[in-house]
This record gives C-alpha cells, structure tokens and sequence, in this order.
C-alpha cells in the first residue's frame, strides 16, 4: 500500500528526529532534487541529485553543529496532492563558534508513491553563515 503524501512527510520527520541518517536517506527515490541554499564555504548547502547524498548531508550537518541544544518548532504542515511544505523555526549552535542562530523555515517536499522526489530548504542564509564566520 502506498503512503499517503503527509504520512511521508510525517514519517521523515520521525526519522530525522531518530538522528539515523540512513533512515531519513532511505525515504529518498533513487534521483532527486534537493536544495539547501546557503553559503559554499558551508560544505552541507547546495544541490543534491541522489537518495545516497541524503545521508551525507545530514553527517556534515550534525558535525557542524551542536544536535543536542537543537531546536526545532514545526507550525504547520500543508500537503496539496503530491506536494507538502512544513513551516517552522530552527535553532541550532554552531560547532565552530559557539554562537546560536534561529531562523523561521520552510520546507517543500515532493513525493512520488512511497519516496520523496525533491526537496528544497528555504532559511534566513545570511544568519546561519554569520553564525560560522570567524
């Protein structure tokens, strides 16, 4: 049986709150789009075109920071058909720093039948590469 697009979704956040990045890469289709913008001297922003990418991603994301003062509020999750956007708010310490950030963020998620085909962070860049430069 196929999942429903919010269960997906609701199921990839379950498993990134688990913290194992093989789980959350393994909701990903083979071939993706995905997109985390940012700075390039932040080596976890950028494209991703494979589910195998997922994983490292998150890997150089929790090296980067501080995942046990983590905070993460999730407002809203609206699902149109195929599509889904959570809306919320991050908080995390930068590793390197010490500093803190906060940034309001959303989502886009696209699934097809069980795999999530594409998705796009959209966050307050310019705060998080502040919070890593020196």
């Amino acid at each position: 049986m196929i999942m429903a697009t919010r269960e997906v979704v609701e199921k990839f956040f379950g498993l990134l709150a688990a913290g194992d990045p093989d789980a959350v890469a393994g909701m990903f289709a083979d071939h993706i789009d995905w997109y985390v913008p940012g700075s390039p001297s932040l080596p976890w922003t950028g494209q991703r075109t494979t589910a195998g990418e997922v994983a490292d991603y998150f890997r150089t994301l929790v090296a980067n920071i501080v995942p046990e003062q983590n905070v993460d509020e999730v407002e809203a999750l609206l699902v149109d058909g195929d599509h889904a956007v959570m809306l919320g708010r991050f908080t995390r310490v930068a590793r390197s720093t010490g500093r803190t950030y906060e940034t309001p963020i959303a989502m886009h998620f696209q699934v097809a039948g069980d795999k999530i085909v594409k998705m796009y962070l959209y966050e307050d860049t310019l705060k998080v590469s502040e919070a890593y430069s020196g």
